[in-house]
């Protein structure tokens, strides 16, 4: 059943050995995604948006100190996107409300993060 598709091959695929036009296929196959990968990923020189950085702060735990929050909240604050700018500095305000709250099921904490997840996912971060 190979033979019948072997004997429309060009001569030059035709010659080579099953394991080298394996590689050369393959090769051809690869490559091409690899270009499209490499070259779709290259950033601009654009600045990117500075509420994107604050994104990338792993809000989440508590591994942030108390005082970068303020930096943070700057960071959501100037961005360009203003349901990024306000989910974030929401969320910001909130976490640094929280350890002096008393007598609350941390759902409103749940609520502002997703919201806040979802807007970073929404602008690419």
């Amino acid at each position: 059943m190979f033979d019948r598709f072997a004997a429309h091959r060009p001569p030059a695929i035709r010659n080579l050995s099953p394991r080298t036009r394996r590689f050369t296929i393959g090769t051809a196959a690869v490559i091409p995604a690899l270009l499209v990968g490499v070259l779709g990923g290259t950033h601009s020189a654009a600045p990117q948006d500075s509420g994107l950085v604050a994104c990338r702060y792993p809000l989440s735990t508590q591994d942030v100190p108390m005082a970068d929050y303020q930096k943070i909240r700057a960071q959501f604050a100037d961005s360009r996107w203003p349901d990024l700018r306000n989910a974030g500095t929401a969320y910001v305000d909130l976490a640094t409300q929280l350890p002096s709250t008393r007598g609350t099921d941390g759902y409103q904490t749940v609520w502002f993060y997703q919201r806040l997840s979802a807007t970073c996912a929404k602008h690419g971060q």
